[in-house]
């Protein structure tokens, strides 16, 4: 046989073979052999109690040997509103609760005071878990490491807003490297990696604004972050 029959004889058989597979991928025969699975998402399946008893027990990054407790999130868990800090505090490693030094009693006294809400009727997480030693700022592997309990905090409650609080959450949750004093008093489409949503549901949307340390030592910018709140209120009052 010469070399063009041979030729020839190569390119009916590929064409044969690619016509059987396209003809088996119709019929679903070779579906999982010929496509890649899908990734499977950190904590996908988990609820918020599986999750919490998770990250109760992580040992994930170094951030566990120093850890006193792990400050997983409070509030109602079905709530249209959430507030977003960077990680625990002191006060918050030694209660085992978000935000209940000095920042968290001006939190609180906006939601309830400000609001008129009660703290219980809205969710409060940190983007870490755990600590940083001496209240330094979260390292990207710790936050690449402990995120996905937040991100899956996020799909399990479902709120409408999310309100950033601080130059740290406000870029988790934006996925930019803009400060909070451009992002605050505006609301943001929600860009945090890997949050899945349902179909019949929105995105939430996300408020920037000054985290309650920061008013501590600038009492000034009270005003700006009541003018922020003001219109998650507007935002929220419209369904």
């Amino acid at each position: 046989m010469d070399r063009n029959s041979l030729r020839k004889e190569y390119i009916e058989l590929v064409a044969s073979v690619r016509e059987y597979m396209e003809e088996q991928l119709q019929l679903g025969f070779m579906e999982t052999e010929l496509r890649e699975p899908q990734k499977q998402l950190p904590y996908a399946d988990f609820d918020l109690p599986a999750l919490a008893t998770d990250a109760a027990e992580c040992t994930k990054c170094p951030l566990h040997e120093t850890r006193k407790s792990v400050v997983f999130g409070v509030g109602d868990t079905s709530a249209d509103l959430m507030f977003i800090g960077e990680a625990p505090g002191a006060d918050e490693d030694q209660q085992g609760e978000p935000f209940v030094g000095r920042a968290g009693q001006l939190l609180t006294q906006i939601i309830e005071s400000g609001m008129k809400l009660k703290r219980g009727d809205v969710y409060i997480a940190n983007v870490l878990k755990c600590r940083p030693p001496g209240n330094r700022n979260p390292e990207s592997d710790e936050v690449e490491t402990c995120s996905p309990y937040l991100v899956r905090q996020i799909e399990l409650i479902q709120p409408k807003v999310i309100v950033a609080l601080g130059s740290f959450a406000a870029q988790m949750m934006l996925d930019t490297k803009v400060g909070i004093t451009k992002l605050r008093g505006e609301f943001h489409a929600c860009k945090v990696e890997g949050l899945r949503v349902p179909p019949h549901k929105k995105p939430p949307v996300v408020m920037p604004t000054y985290h309650p340390a920061y008013l501590l030592r600038n009492p000034n910018a009270k005003r700006d972050v009541w003018e922020d709140i003001k219109k998650v209120l507007a935002f929220l009052a419209q369904g």
